[in-house]
């Protein structure tokens, strides 16, 4: 019997997973006063700015391209859209998983289906986090169903068509439902003037939240294919990665005007120039999110070389974390009066979701057809 290859990532892996194993025992069997360095002043961390705001950002990558291909019929980027709906998939289903260590009743997850308040801003992003899940679900069935029918062609073939003759309705719904989830998001904080401080408090947080997912999923999507391109062996075509080049400096420029011209009305400026962590923060987003790309990409020789272009990916999604984390955290934690810093446990479960993630990718992207052109509808 062939044992598997030891090797340094594989470890790191098992370890992330240990140390994961343990912070959720602490979680669900010692409390979250035991796994986490959350208080009744600062009860938000982490877990939410990281692993739900950062992590549903990061997704949307799959209704953006989705939307391009099925909606708008722009063909060129079909190649891509199986591999950013897959991330899209995964990351919501590990946001589901985010949200059950951050709730303080895990057990109580499916009241909004039964127990309705459609005023409260969680309820809408609940809901748009079942029905987008199982949107998705149904428009990555496809995949699995090709698979599949090369092992029972004749039993396959009926539900493939049926369900391929969904898919254009089915992404319109899911684009519908992803633009109000990023954008109720934002409405979070937009309940709490006077407590979010002014460097990122504003009333037009939903439309930010909404414009900066679309960059940083466009950033994620080239992020993920020059990834693929080094462990998995699925490298795009170069005219499309200097296409998605393209649409990523257009959006980060549409995303920067609105957010410097907000800062400006809101008079928030002056708050930028003290000599604080608060302050360092919010400039190390500035540029990581808009200065450093939208410099970079104005390169020609930038936008149309992979390898650059996949450094300014990351430095791109990094930005927009940060972002997510200053809104959850540095942002609050003024108001809140204390510091927080997270608990190890607290990280370590952070880790094992990303961890977690990268595996399952990257068993679809060996046994699923992900990178395989898909059929166009009209040929289905």
């Amino acid at each position: 019997m062939r044992l598997p290859k030891i090797t340094f990532w594989k470890t790191l892996f098992v370890i992330i997973l240990g140390f994961g194993a343990y912070a959720t025992y602490l979680r669900f069997f010692k409390g979250l006063g035991a796994s986490t360095n959350l208080s009744d002043a600062m009860p938000w961390g982490l877990w939410v700015g990281f692993d739900c705001l950062g992590g549903i950002m990061l997704t949307a990558g799959g209704f953006t391209l989705m939307a391009t291909v099925y909606v708008f019929n722009l063909e060129k980027f079909r190649s891509i859209a199986r591999p950013a709906l897959l991330t899209a998939f995964l990351g919501y289903l590990l946001e589901i998983g985010a949200v059950m260590f951050d709730l303080g009743r895990p057990y109580r997850i499916w009241h909004p289906l039964v127990m309705w308040n459609p005023r409260s801003p969680m309820f809408i992003v609940g809901w748009c986090v079942m029905l987008y899940s199982g949107i998705m679900a149904l428009e990555f069935a496809p995949t699995v169903l090709e698979k599949l029918r090369l092992v029972k062609p004749q039993t396959i073939e009926k539900p493939l068509r049926f369900v391929r003759a969904l898919q254009a309705p089915l992404v319109i719904l899911g684009v519908v439902v992803a633009i109000v989830h990023q954008s109720a998001l934002g409405t979070f904080y937009v309940l709490v003037p006077g407590k979010l401080h002014p460097l990122w408090y504003s009333s037009l947080l939903p439309v930010l939240f909404f414009v900066s997912s679309v960059a940083a999923g466009i950033a994620m999507t080239l992020f993920e294919s020059g990834m693929s391109s080094r462990h998995f062996e699925h490298a795009l075509e170069k005219p499309l990665i200097d296409a998605l080049g393209r649409v990523l400096l257009i959006a980060l420029v549409v995303y920067g005007v609105l957010r410097l011209q907000d800062l400006t009305r809101l008079g928030a400026w002056p708050q930028a120039l003290h000599l604080t962590n608060v302050a360092g923060l919010f400039w190390l987003e500035i540029a990581m999110s808009i200065a450093i790309p939208i410099a970079l990409l104005s390169f020609k020789a930038v936008r149309e070389n992979p390898q650059r272009l996949y450094v300014v990916a990351i430095v791109t999604v990094l930005g927009f974390v940060v972002n997510r984390l200053n809104i959850a955290v540095t942002g609050m934690e003024q108001w809140a009066g204390v510091t927080y810093v997270p608990k190890w446990s607290e990280v370590s479960v952070t880790l094992m979701m990303i961890s977690i993630g990268i595996m399952l990718f990257g068993l679809a992207v060996k046994y699923l057809p992900v990178f395989t052109h898909e059929p166009s509808l009209r040929g289905a």
